[in-house]
Formats: C-alpha cells, sequence, structure tokens
C-alpha cells in the first residue's frame, strides 16, 4: 500500500510562490505516476498538473501553464509542485494521486489514480 502525505500549503498573497511536496512511503515508488489536484469549496476535484512515472511526461491544466512546474525526485520517493504567481482562484485544498501505470502517460481523470494523500490547503488573498 502506497501512502502519499503532502505538505508545503499556506497562506499566500497574489503573486506570490509556494511550493508543495508529495511524499510517498513505499519500494517502488519510481513504478507510479503521480498527479496533483486540488478542490475549491463546492467544486471538483480537477487536475492541475501530472507526471509520469518515470518524469519524462507530464501535463499541466490549462489555468496553470506557465506557472506551475511539477517535478520529481525518485531517490526522495517525493513529487514537487512548484507554484508562482499565484492568482486568487488556485485556492483550494490541493492532493497528490498516485496509480501503478505506464511509464509514458498520466490521466487527467481523478478516478484513474488509487491512492491519494490527506490534501494540503492552499489560500491565496488578494
Amino acid at each position: 500500500q502506497l501512502q502519499l502525505v503532502e505538505s508545503g500549503g499556506g497562506l499566500v498573497q497574489v503573486g506570490g510562490s509556494l511550493r508543495l511536496s508529495c511524499v510517498a512511503s513505499g519500494r517502488i515508488f519510481d513504478a507510479y505516476a503521480i498527479g496533483w489536484f486540488r478542490q475549491a469549496p463546492g467544486k471538483e476535484r480537477e487536475l492541475v498538473s501530472c507526471i509520469t512515472s518515470t518524469g519524462g511526461s507530464t501535463n499541466y491544466a490549462d489555468s496553470v501553464k506557465g506557472r506551475f512546474t511539477i517535478s520529481r525526485d525518485n531517490a526522495k520517493t517525493t513529487v514537487y509542485l512548484q507554484m508562482n504567481s499565484l492568482k486568487s482562484e488556485d485556492t483550494g485544498v490541493y492532493y497528490c494521486g498516485a496509480v501503478r501505470g505506464p511509464t509514458h502517460y498520466c490521466s487527467a481523470s481523478r478516478r484513474w489514480y488509487e491512492h491519494w494523500g490527506q490534501g494540503t490547503q492552499v489560500t491565496v488573498s488578494s
């Protein structure tokens, strides 16, 4: 069973930056694709970004392209989400999800992911 723990959330002003971390337990972390999702109050959980198990391919929501960067360090069993130029609409609970899957693909669908962390709150104030 893969366990995920998110951290790095907090309160930041518009235009600021945060770096989220998703740390996984488990011996075969490099076999898992990882997705960062966020959920705002009253809204569905939506993809922010995902990265394949090898880190060779990434995917971003249109709303965060050019501002957010996903990366992974398999030796540290950690996936990062660097968030720059934050906007108020980036506010929400950020979750990381994991699935053991193909090396060349990661899905935008939350239903594809099998393991989830507890989430970390990101609040962007104006």
